[in-house]
């Protein structure tokens, strides 16, 4: 048998050596002169899947693809922000490198709510090659492009019956079983949302069930846990750099220990970069003070069957997306007038990082104290809803945490689209 392996094995490493050495040799698919002068550009987009980048490099065909930022004339930096109507506003900035260095330029794209992943990609792409018409006009490829123009039709006033209110129906569920064990889960809401730059409203109706079920021959484990909540915001832009705001929330949840749930809070925030830099960098400072009431469905280990109580909030978050990478970090702390004791501090953070070429580094996690559950039943938790989380449990800190690092070598080329057998 291991000789069996062995062979195997000595035949795979034959047959790349075989194929690796043809293609140096034969370069079938080697650049042209012409080509190896196109625009070189760097696609920096999170957003966008394999699919995604096939269709542009498809699309857009008169320029290189270069798989390391440093090696590209022109850096493509995609962000995206969700609009008020539930569509995304596409900020696409175009940084000059090399010869390029400081002749940046940002275009924007705006998809609606309803559009297909299609329309989208259509709508990136014709302001993608809008934006590099400045560079690609300096490169042999310039005598190849035809520009057109689709004049409109004579243009109709526009009437918003809707005055910028955008409802949304949402249903769905999810199973999953076999013989000895099943899952069902199901999830609904409605909301109802106003966006202008003046004033931000956000109203929200959801409730969710899930279920869970285990044949262990000789008995059968069944869970549960269900939840229903409303939720309302309204913002008030107060400038350039400031905010003011006032939430609201009605739940219920099994998890929670909560029948009901009342939380009022009227808030604060101050961004210390322009709000219209927000796709690039945001430093917010939000403050908050909350009135609560909560109506528990057993006495908690503290006694109460309900209870009314203050607490004040405080968050830190940072968002930054720069060539280099990203970095999104938020820091948050409250706690109760009533006992300062009782208080949590919860530190997020994203940060990934582009360390020299072909070296990638990222890192993301949450670590939490805290000290203010208050609505732990005093029962406690039985051993399946421990198992299966269908309960809050008692903790002094939470944490999760990923690292990852990543190098690339070889060709600084990536223009070729090959779905064969997959991506």
């Amino acid at each position: 048998m291991k000789r069996l392996v062995d062979f195997f094995f000595r035949m795979a490493a034959f047959c790349f050596l075989s194929v690796a050495g043809s293609h140096a040799q034969n370069q079938p698919d080697s650049l042209t002169a012409r080509e190896s002068k196109a625009l070189r550009i760097y696609l920096d987009c999170d957003r966008c899947g394999a699919d995604d980048f096939d269709y542009i490099r498809t699309e857009i065909a008169f320029v290189n693809y270069v798989r390391d930022r440093k090696e590209a004339q022109v850096h493509i930096l995609i962000t995206t922000q969700e609009t008020g109507s539930g569509g995304t506003e596409f900020t696409i900035t175009f940084i000059g490198q090399h010869e390029y260095a400081g002749n940046n330029d940002t275009l924007k794209f705006v998809s609606k709510k309803e559009d297909t992943d299609d329309i989208v990609r259509q709508g990136n792409v014709r302001v993608m090659k809008l934006g590099l018409m400045r560079y690609v006009a300096k490169t042999p490829q310039a005598g190849q492009i035809a520009i057109t123009y689709n004049k409109p039709s004579a243009p109709k006033a526009v009437v918003d019956k809707w005055n910028y209110w955008v409802f949304n129906f949402d249903l769905s569920s999810f199973l999953n079983g076999q013989k000895s064990t099943s899952f069902v889960s199901l999830y609904g809401s409605v909301s109802a949302n106003r966006v202008t730059p003046a004033w931000k409203i956000n109203l929200s109706v959801n409730g969710n069930y899930n279920e869970s079920n285990f044949d262990l021959g000789d008995r059968t484990i069944s869970s549960f846990s269900r939840g229903r909540s409303f939720y309302g915001l309204v913002v008030k832009s107060l400038g350039e750099h400031w905010s003011a705001g006032l939430s609201n929330s009605v739940s219920s949840s099994t998890y929670n220990n909560t029948r009901l749930g009342i939380n009022v809070a009227p808030a604060v925030e101050y961004n210390m970069f322009r709000y219209a830099e927000s796709t690039r960098r945001q430093l917010r400072f939000l403050y908050k003070i909350r009135y609560n009431f909560y109506r528990y469905d057993e006495e908690t280990i503290y006694e109460k069957t309900s209870e009314a109580l203050i607490n004040q909030v405080l968050s830190i978050t940072l968002d930054v997306k720069q060539p280099w990478g990203s970095v999104r970090t938020s820091l948050e702390g409250s706690n109760y007038f009533h006992d300062f004791n009782k208080n949590r501090v919860e530190l997020f953070g994203e940060l990934s990082l582009r360390l020299f070429k072909g070296v990638s580094f990222r890192v993301f996690g949450e670590v939490s104290r805290i000290r203010d559950q208050l609505s732990l039943p005093k029962s406690g938790s039985t051993p399946e809803e421990i198992l299966l989380q269908r309960r809050q449990l008692a903790t002094q800190y939470s944490y999760f945490a990923s690292i990852g690092l990543s190098y690339t070598f070889g060709s600084i080329y990536n223009n070729v689209v090959n779905p064969r057998f997959g991506n």
